[in-house]
């Protein structure tokens, strides 16, 4: 039977087996080490913050995936009714091309909104460059703080 999880897994002593019991992965670091990630408390996106969050991902992406949806519909009912002959390339690179501007948007409705109590303004342009400048000072804590232990 497969053991879940990532890492190198404990070894079972003798009188563990034949009990049956395994060592927990946290039984074999230091007893601070146990301690401080027990007493470390994760760190939670405040609700007010999640919900304009979401609000800006489903106006921002939500738009361009519907037009590029719309894309193909229009595309089939101009070409269907003989109104205009559509190459199929053109119906894939304007489709696509919203798809894309949908993917974008996610990124824009994460980094536009305000990730203080305050909503801040309507588009968000003020915010993009202070979280950006958030992300990256908390990747370079993550990997300076990952490269320990």
């Amino acid at each position: 039977m497969a053991a879940k999880g990532l890492g190198p897994q404990p070894s079972r002593s003798g009188a563990s087996r034949q009990a049956g019991k395994t060592r927990s992965v946290s039984a074999g670091k230091p007893p601070a080490a146990a301690k401080s990630a027990a007493a470390a408390k994760p760190k939670v996106i405040p609700e007010a913050v999640a919900n304009r969050m979401a609000r800006r991902i489903a106006v921002a992406s939500g738009v361009p995936s519907l037009l590029g949806m719309a894309v193909f519909v229009v595309s089939y009912v101009l070409v269907s009714r003989h109104i205009v002959d559509v190459p199929p390339g053109l119906t894939l690179i304007g489709s696509g091309a919203f798809f894309l501007l949908g993917v974008l948007g996610l990124s824009y409705g994460v980094l536009s909104a305000s990730w203080e109590s305050e909503p801040g303004s309507l588009l968000g342009g003020e915010q993009i460059g202070l979280n950006i400048s958030r992300l990256r000072q908390s990747l370079r804590a993550l990997r300076s703080g990952g490269n320990q232990g």
